[in-house]
């Protein structure tokens, strides 16, 4: 079916009159997310740092029957955002929908990353997310439209990573964010969720662990099914549905959640809660901590990402 709803031109679709902004959209998947909103039947702006990156997008999207502008600008200033918001709003005469996907890697060790390493990335995802929501919803509540917040965070954010002090802590910021947004938002009827998705991409193209998964999709078959089961690892359209479900009006109950996809694999991640409590009368002294913390608080909460060992016939050498 084509995005125009054909065949049958009262096709409905779930985002049919509804207007999006996909930032970091010219490629992989910001891409897919909006290619798959259009298809449901949304408008959408799409961004990119680079114009000819962004004009090919949009002609992607034309080329199915759907509605598209671009906006080529740097995601982090609050100019940006303004001119994201004023394009959607003079192009196609609303606001319904923000995914903020835009973003950068500056990975190095701690004691190697530079001032401008962290700054840039803290600036393209933390900042970038911020502004944007703040001129989204701004708009969206002084017209009274109950819309849509989508942030992308990453694993990374949830558990950590080695190498990227910046990247992790921009996207547990945006987790943060997020649920406060879902706070403020709530009364205007405007959800805000963060999507964590585990997809092929550039960055894991070069990772040796995820080198057969990587081989598959480029040769257009599909992944293993240990990657897309057992590690919740898949395309980037497999992360698009969730988006768009997240965009309907069929999800204006779920907001302030973290939730993951890839693959086959559907997740809900927690709130952080506290894993156990001790109590000690008169408070906790040096003495008492070190005599007894291990005893008062248990196993200690695991860090990074654990990957299971790969099948033979999966390895690449």
């Amino acid at each position: 079916m084509a995005l125009d709803g054909t065949p049958g031109s009262n096709t409905s679709r779930p985002l049919d009159g509804k207007v999006a902004i996909v930032t970091g959209s010219g490629r992989g998947l910001g891409l897919a997310y909006a290619q798959e909103l259009a298809r449901q039947g949304a408008a959408v702006v799409i961004n990119d740092v680079d114009e000819a990156t962004a004009a090919d997008a949009v002609a992607t999207i034309e080329a199915e029957g759907g509605r598209a502008v671009a906006v080529a600008a740097p995601v982090g200033p609050t100019e940006t955002a303004q001119q994201l918001v004023r394009t959607a709003v003079d192009t196609f005469g609303r606001l319904d929908i923000l995914v903020t996907n835009a973003g950068v890697l500056r990975d190095t060790v701690l004691w190697k990353m530079s001032d401008d390493d962290f700054d840039t990335v803290i600036n393209v995802h933390l900042r970038g997310t911020f502004t944007c929501v703040r001129e989204a919803a701004g708009w969206m509540r002084e017209n009274g439209v109950a819309g849509r917040i989508i942030a992308i965070g990453s694993p990374t954010g949830q558990r950590g990573n080695f190498g990227q002090t910046n990247y992790a802590a921009a996207k547990a910021g945006i987790v943060g964010m997020v649920r406060t947004w879902a706070l403020e938002l709530k009364r205007a009827g405007i959800t805000a969720n963060a999507v964590i998705p585990v997809a092929a991409t550039a960055m894991t193209a070069t990772v040796p662990y995820f080198a057969a998964a990587v081989e598959a999709d480029a040769a257009g078959e599909p992944m293993p099914a240990f990657f897309r089961h057992d590690l919740g690892f898949g395309t980037s359209d497999d992360v698009a549905g969730l988006i768009t479900y997240l965009a309907s009006d069929a999800a204006a109950g779920v907001t302030g959640q973290a939730i993951g996809i890839g693959g086959d694999r559907l997740q809900l991640w927690s709130h952080p809660e506290a894993v156990a409590t001790a109590y000690r009368e008169g408070g906790w002294s040096y003495d008492d901590l070190a005599a007894g913390f291990s005893e008062a608080v248990g196993d200690l909460q695991s860090v990074g990402e654990k990957f299971p060992p790969l099948p033979e016939e999966l390895q690449r050498s």
